[in-house]
């Protein structure tokens, strides 16, 4: 497993071939600390058996998908399914497997991309598809950038996995979130979507004015207009750092596990996108460029 760290006079990132995984985010607190602001394992091998996702890419699909075919167009192509829901682009889907180094680059704005072809049929999905990500520090924020083609029509929704850890406390119910949507997207019990947009004002999901997450846990997709930013904050008065979220995508899947104290921020399409007509979609054709680009910014508040 080969690692690659970039820095600049804010952020260090340390990131994996293995998964496009981030295994360290180095920030400074407000006293001048530095605090790994990623959930993850020192000892790069933890991730062989790790079952979180933590910091990789996923896909083809991140999120869920209900059922066991995977519809595109006329044609069907069987998925792995568990209790009839598809996550995370199946058992290994992109980010359990090896990466290769495209491009690396310390200066200035110093970035790494990292490149991996997946062939027709890899977890039941259609086409050749070519997938980069790259990782890159623009002052005091890390940008990502996912891009995919293919060779035949197929689907295609990437993210990144980071579980946020803003301070070292051992509950995330001081850290102060907004999430800038007016809806969300209801789920079942399965946490797939039922279709169904629902407004978030007067429950336990709205977070439009900054307030304390508390015993809220989520795993919940919100929906935005992509053109407009930004998507998410979240606020450490232990740390003082304060993190924003950005993205040209139309969904944010907040995530609040119940066991470790963190917080993810999954910018992508639509969950379950095949499977309803009236989401935006997430199919991507020969000739075509898939692109989700997003912004963590992280600055200080005293």
């Amino acid at each position: 497993m080969k690692r690659q760290t970039i820095k600049n006079e804010y952020l260090q990132l340390t990131t994996l071939d293995y998964g496009a995984i981030i295994q360290e985010l180095l920030v400074p607190d407000r006293n001048g600390n530095l605090i790994n602001c990623v959930a993850g394992f020192k000892d790069s091998a933890e991730y062989l058996k790790d079952e979180r996702f933590l910091g990789a890419c996923v896909g083809r699909f991140a999120g869920r998908i209900s059922g066991t075919q995977l519809h595109i167009g006329d044609s069907s192509f069987p998925i792995e399914a568990e209790k009839g829901v598809h996550l995370h682009g199946g058992k290994k889907g992109l980010g359990r497997r090896i990466w290769k180094i495209k491009e690396f680059d310390t200066g200035r704005e110093p970035f790494v991309t990292y490149e991996y072809f997946s062939p027709h049929l890899e977890e039941g999905y259609p086409g050749d598809l070519q997938v980069k990500v790259t990782y890159q520090l623009l002052g005091n924020t890390l940008r990502i950038l996912h891009e995919a083609t293919t060779d035949r029509p197929t689907v295609v929704n990437l993210t990144n996995h980071s579980y946020f850890r803003l301070d070292r406390e051992a509950s995330p119910d001081h850290l102060q979130v907004q999430i800038f949507a007016e809806k969300r997207l209801e789920t079942g019990e399965d946490l797939v979507p039922t279709g169904k947009l629902l407004p978030v004002a007067g429950t336990e999901y709205d977070f439009q004015s900054m307030r304390p997450l508390g015993s809220t846990r989520l795993d919940t997709p919100y929906v935005f207009d992509p053109a407009k930013d930004p998507k998410a904050l979240a606020y450490s008065p232990v740390s003082g750092i304060r993190l924003t979220v950005e993205s040209n995508q139309p969904a944010l899947v907040v995530y609040t596990p119940k066991d470790l104290p963190s917080i993810c921020f999954e910018t992508q399409n639509y969950p379950d996108a095949p499977n309803h007509p009236n989401f935006p979609s997430c199919v991507l054709h020969p000739g075509e460029t898939y692109g989700n680009e997003s912004f963590f910014r992280f600055d200080l508040l005293p």
